[in-house]
C-alpha cells in the first residue's frame, strides 16, 4: 500500500482552507501552503482547489495524502455522505479526482481519523483509542486491537452524532435531533449563549471573550457544550477501555473553563478502573491533521492515476 520512499504531501480540507505540507520520510515538515476551500462551488472545484495546493509544494512528491471533511471510505476514495459544510460533496470520488488532478497515487480518509493515525501508530500494537476533535462539527475516531475501526461506509467514529441529554430537542446537522453536535460544537456553543441571552453574536471567541469577562452566560454555554463533551466521551471509555483518549480541535483550545469542565464531567463517568485516565491534547500540535494526512500515504489503499504524472 506505501508509496516509495521519499516526500510526501499531507493535504487537510476543511469547510473553510486546506492546509498542505510537503513531509519528508522522517516526518518533518518541509514546506507548507494555506488556501481557502471553495465550499459553496461544488466538489470539482474544491477538487481543483485541493491540485492546486499539492501543485504548490515541492515536485519531488511521491505520493498525496488527503485528510477530508465528511464521510470517507478509503477504500474506494470516495465520500459516501457530507453536511452541507461543503456543498455536493456527498458522492464526489475523491481518490481517483485527486489523482487524476495530481498524476500522484492518492490515499484518503476522514479527516478526524487520518489524524489519529499518528496517535494509534505511537500506542504499539494491540492499542485502543479514543479520539475526537471538537470544531465547526464534532468528529471522531475509534481504533481496538491496534486497528482503526472504519464501519460500513467509512461510518465509525462519527461521535458528534452521539444522544446528549444536553442536546435535546435540538436540530442536529445530519437531520435527526438531540445529537452531541449541535450543542458541543463551535456553532453549537454560539447558539446556546444566543438562545440564553436573546443577543447573536459572530462567533465562539466571542463567547470566550465574554466568558473570560465574567458573562455568567457566556460561562455557562462553553460549560454546558464542555461536559456534553466530557460526559459523552467518558462514557465511550468505560465501553472500549482506551489506553490512550485525544481531544483536538479549535474549541478545545477557547481557554481552561472548557478543558476544566470537560475533564470534570470526563472523569466523573469513568468506572473505578479507569480512572487514571485523562483527556491528552494531540500528539503533533498543530500540524496533527497534515501529517496524519501525509501518514495515510503508507497505511492505506493508494488510488493511482489513469495517466502518467505530468508536471507536480
Amino acid at each position: 500500500m506505501s508509496a516509495a520512499s521519499g516526500p510526501v504531501i499531507g493535504l487537510d480540507l476543511g469547510g473553510t482552507k486546506i492546509d498542505a505540507a510537503l513531509v519528508g520520510p522522517d516526518g518533518s515538515v518541509l514546506e507548507r501552503h494555506t488556501r481557502p476551500t471553495p465550499a459553496n462551488d461544488g466538489p470539482v472545484a474544491v477538487l481543483d482547489a485541493l491540485g492546486e495546493a499539492a501543485r504548490s509544494l515541492d515536485h519531488d512528491a511521491r505520493a498525496v495524502g488527503v485528510a477530508a471533511a465528511g464521510v470517507v471510505d478509503p477504500r474506494t476514495g470516495m465520500v459516501t455522505a457530507s453536511t452541507d459544510t461543503i456543498r455536493g460533496w456527498a458522492g464526489t470520488a475523491l481518490g481517483a479526482g485527486l489523482a487524476e488532478r495530481t498524476g500522484l497515487p492518492v490515499a484518503c480518509d476522514n479527516d478526524v481519523r487520518a489524524t489519529a493515525g499518528p496517535e494509534l501508530a505511537a500506542l504499539g500494537d494491540d492499542a485502543t483509542l479514543l479520539f475526537v476533535a471538537v470544531g465547526t462539527g464534532v468528529g471522531g475516531a475509534v481504533a481496538a486491537g491496534g486497528r482503526m475501526l472504519h464501519g460500513v461506509a467509512g461510518v465509525a467514529g462519527h461521535l458528534g452524532h452521539l444522544p446528549s441529554p444536553e442536546a435535546a430537542g435540538l436540530p442536529c446537522t445530519c437531520g435527526a435531533s438531540g445529537h452531541l453536535e449541535a450543542v458541543a460544537s463551535g456553532p453549537g456553543i454560539t447558539a446556546l449563549y444566543e438562545r440564553l441571552t436573546g443577543r447573536s453574536v459572530d462567533r465562539l471567541q466571542t463567547v470566550a471573550e465574554r466568558a473570560a469577562a465574567g458573562d455568567d452566560d457566556a460561562v455557562r454555554a462553553i460549560t454546558i457544550g464542555a461536559t456534553a463533551t466530557g460526559r459523552a466521551l467518558g462514557g465511550l471509555a468505560n465501553a472500549l477501555g482506551p489506553d490512550r483518549v485525544v481531544v483536538a480541535g479549535g474549541v478545545p483550545r477557547i481557554g481552561p473553563l472548557y478543558r476544566d469542565a470537560l475533564d470534570r464531567a470526563f472523569a466523573s463517568e469513568l468506572l473505578p478502573l479507569l480512572r487514571h485516565l485523562r483527556p491528552r491534547p494531540p500528539r503533533n500540535g498543530t500540524d496533527a491533521a497534515v501529517l496524519g494526512a501525509a501518514a495515510l500515504t503508507a497505511t492505506a489503499p493508494l488510488h493511482h492515476p489513469r495517466h502518467q504524472k505530468q508536471n507536480l
